[in-house]
């Protein structure tokens, strides 16, 4: 370990421990901010896609692109195709590092995406099957991954008119060209699923896939859908997610977890995230929640699991309720960035 100390209680050597080159990558590439022809990080980076969780998942995959079965690969939860292809882009996954997580995003967008632009949880495939959590999740999990597919620029076009409403006929004109339907049901991230009501996960999702969007690709409808997510999430406190819910009396718990990985569930961390990823970083509106999660570092400056998928998907990501790389990971992106 060349570039940081090995105290103890600092939470980067840690992070940079050789026993964990999946970790170890993201850290070299996000928290020490090495160029992309570094050699420490092409070497980090070679390693995570031959040693770490990643390889485990791949183990999986159908020679055809596929995890479980064949289809659109929403089910089953959380080891199919969807999932799998979500979670391998959380772990830092490139589909220039190996051809078969190209094999698998080409599956994906091959069987899950309609020419309108949404992508479908239904075996069916119509686009009745798109929901605000999975449009934002795999538009984000393909883009970090490195796919350069122009069936992309529609997902996001679709995305961003979901949001703003911005020429979709509401769902009961099922004769118009586009229309909104059962689940994506309205602008501003109304869900069938929360009542009709705007659901702050998809939100979450959405925003944190515009974010990886680099300014040349925001087109002025994307902007203004950008403009509106984040003035959502920002009218109130994001640390009370006292967002719309259908009939909860209270917002749901997982909110205060942090976890790893992260699917349809979101927690507060992740709109730090997003937030900060679509730069909004100095947003005084975003202090309490930098603080909140400043707060929950234990006394090694670690942040600890508290929500995770034990034994759903193709890797465990550790104890629960105990100091975590993949959490630390991902708070110390926003902390540093701030």
């Amino acid at each position: 370990m060349s570039r940081v100390s090995s105290e103890k209680d600092d939470p980067l050597a840690w992070l940079l421990e050789e026993k964990d080159p999946g970790v170890r990558y993201l850290a070299l590439r996000d928290l020490m901010h090495l160029s992309q022809r570094d050699y420490e990080l092409v070497a980090a980076r070679k390693k995570a896609h031959n040693q770490g969780p990643i390889v485990k998942i791949l183990a999986r995959m159908n020679d055809k692109g596929y995890f479980v079965k064949p289809g659109t690969g929403y089910s089953p939860k959380y080891k199919s195709t969807i999932w799998s292809v979500i979670l391998l882009a959380q772990l830092g996954a490139s589909v220039k590092e190996d051809e078969r997580i190209k094999l698998s995003c080409d599956y994906l967008l091959d069987h899950t995406l309609t020419p309108g632009g949404q992508f479908c949880a239904l075996a069916s495939g119509s686009p009745s099957g798109t929901i605000d959590c999975l449009q934002g999740n795999l538009c984000w999990a393909l883009t970090e991954m490195g796919v350069d597919d122009p069936r992309l620029k529609n997902a996001y076009e679709w995305m961003a008119r979901s949001v703003t409403g911005e020429g979709v006929a509401p769902a009961t004109q099922k004769s118009a060209p586009v229309r909104y339907y059962a689940y994506n049901c309205g602008p501003l991230f109304a869900c069938g699923v929360n009542g009709r009501l705007p659901c702050a996960w998809g939100g979450v999702k959405i925003m944190l896939a515009f974010s990886r969007l680099s300014r040349q690709k925001q087109t002025p409808l994307i902007k203004k859908a950008i403009h509106e997510s984040v003035e959502f999430f920002l009218g109130i406190d994001p640390v009370t997610a006292n967002y719309p819910r259908g009939s909860d009396a209270k917002p749901n718990s997982s909110w205060w977890k942090f976890g790893f990985p992260v699917f349809y569930i979101s927690d507060i961390l992740q709109i730090a995230e997003a937030l900060v990823g679509l730069g909004y970083k100095s947003d005084p509106r975003l202090k309490h929640l930098l603080d909140f999660i400043s707060s929950k570092r234990d006394g090694s400056g670690r942040w600890l699991l508290e929500h995770d998928y034990p034994g759903k998907t193709w890797v465990d990501f550790g104890s629960k309720r105990k100091p975590n790389k993949w959490v630390t990971l991902r708070a110390l992106r926003v902390v540093q960035a701030v």
